[in-house]
C-alpha cells in the first residue's frame, strides 16, 4: 500500500500549474486536448464544439477512447539497465506520471500525487494495494513510446488505473498494465472510505472498460517464510531518495527490492515478462527488510517465482508478489 511516485520524463508534473484547456484541434470527429504537460487527451465521437452549446459532455460508456490520455516519452540512456532496454521501474514510472498528468487535464488536480480539492479537504491520498505488468518488448534507449491512461470504476471503496505502453511508430503495445488504488488518511495512515463529494470529482471521467490482466496471478500468491523460500535477501533499508512526497517509500522501489532476492543467472539469461504485486502495508525511513524468492516453477525455459518483502525485525509483511520470466533473445 505505497502512494503514487514520481519520474524523470519529457514532461515534469512537480511544480508545473494546472494545465488549461489550450490548443485545441481536431481529428475528424474526435476532439483533441492538448495539456501544457505534455500530454494529450482524446474525448471520442464530439462534435465542433459550442461554446453556448452544453450537450457536448462525453459519457463513458460509449467507448475506450472517451476520457483516455496519451503522453509521449523518450526512453534516456539513465533509464536503461545492463541489458541495454528500458527497466520495469522505468516503465512503471512512465505510468504513474500519465496517471497524475491525466488528473491534470481533467483540471481537477490540486496538489500532490493526483489529489482533488475534496481529498485535500479531508488529508486524504491515493494509494496502490495492487498493481499488475505484462511486458511483450522492453523499449531501448532514444526510443519514442506512448503510454495511454485511463480510469475505472473498481468497486465503491477503490479505482483502477489501466495502461497501455505503445511504439509511438507503429503503435504495437510493448506493455500492458492496471493497478488498484485506494483513499488514505495521511495524518492517521487508515485507508478511508471515498468521500461522495470526492467521488463526483472524477466518477464522470470513468471508463468502462474490462480487466486487462487476470487478477489470479495475485489472488493465489502464497506467504514464504524463511523455510519455504529458496532465495533471502536481508538488510534491505531505505535511502533518503527512495522516499516520496508523503515520507514512505515510493512503490517502485519496492520492485528492486524484490528483484535483489531473485538469482543472478535468472537476471543474466531471462527477462521479466510479468509481474503481480499486492502492496499490504507502508514502509518508512527507518525500516530494515528481507526479500524473498521461492520458485513457483518452470516450463519451456520460462520460469515464475513467488516473494515477500518483510520488516527485518517483526516478520510484518510489506508486499507479496509473483513473476514470470521468459529467456532473452
Amino acid at each position: 500500500m505505497v502512494t503514487l511516485g514520481t519520474s524523470s520524463t519529457l514532461c515534469s508534473f512537480i511544480g508545473v500549474m494546472l494545465p488549461q484547456q489550450i490548443n485545441f484541434g481536431y481529428r475528424g470527429k474526435q476532439e483533441v486536448k492538448h495539456a501544457r504537460c505534455g500530454g494529450f487527451q482524446i474525448k471520442a465521437n464530439v462534435k465542433t464544439p459550442n461554446k453556448d452549446d452544453n450537450s457536448l459532455r462525453v459519457t463513458t460508456s460509449s467507448t475506450l477512447d472517451d476520457f483516455v490520455f496519451r503522453q509521449n516519452f523518450t526512453i534516456k540512456s539513465y533509464e536503461v539497465g545492463a541489458n541495454e532496454k528500458a527497466s520495469i521501474e522505468t516503465l512503471m514510472n512512465y505510468f504513474q506520471d500519465s496517471a497524475i498528468n491525466h488528473f491534470k487535464t481533467f483540471g481537477i488536480h490540486r496538489g500532490g500525487f493526483g489529489s482533488t480539492e475534496e481529498m485535500i479537504k479531508r488529508n486524504l491520498i491515493w494509494v496502490f494495494t495492487r498493481m499488475r505488468i505484462e511486458t511483450y518488448r522492453y523499449p531501448v534507449c532514444d526510443e519514442v513510446v506512448q503510454v495511454e491512461a485511463w480510469m475505472s470504476v473498481a468497486g465503491k471503496n477503490a479505482v483502477r488505473w489501466n495502461w497501455l505502453l505503445r511504439d509511438s511508430k507503429t503503435y504495437q503495445v510493448l506493455s500492458k498494465a492496471s493497478s488498484g488504488c485506494v483513499m488514505m488518511n495521511k495524518l492517521t495512515r487508515k485507508l478511508s472510505k471515498i468521500p461522495e463529494e470526492a467521488r463526483r470529482e472524477f466518477e464522470s471521467y470513468f471508463v468502462n472498460s474490462s480487466l486487462m490482466i487476470p487478477e489470479d496471478g495475485i489472488k493465489n500468491i502464497p506467504k514464504l517464510n524463511v523455510t519455504t523460500a529458496d532465495y533471502i535477501c536481508t538488510g534491505l533499508k531505505p535511502r533518503w531518495n527512495d522516499l516520496d512526497i508523503n515520507l514512505h517509500v515510493s512503490n517502485v522501489k519496492y520492485i528492486g527490492w524484490v528483484l535483489e532476492s531473485v538469482p543472478e543467472s535468472i537476471l543474466t539469461n531471462h527477462e521479466l515478462c510479468g509481474m503481480s504485486l499486492e502492496y499490504k502495508r507502508e514502509c518508512g525511513r527507518d525500516s530494515k527488510l528481507h526479500s524473498l524468492t521461492a520458485i513457483c516453477g518452470a516450463n519451456n525455459n520460462n520460469v515464475e517465482f513467488y516473494h515477500l518483502l518483510q520488516l527485518e525485525d517483526r516478520g510484518v509483511e510489506i508486499l507479496r508478489g509473483r513473476t514470470k520470466w521468459r529467456p532473452k533473445l
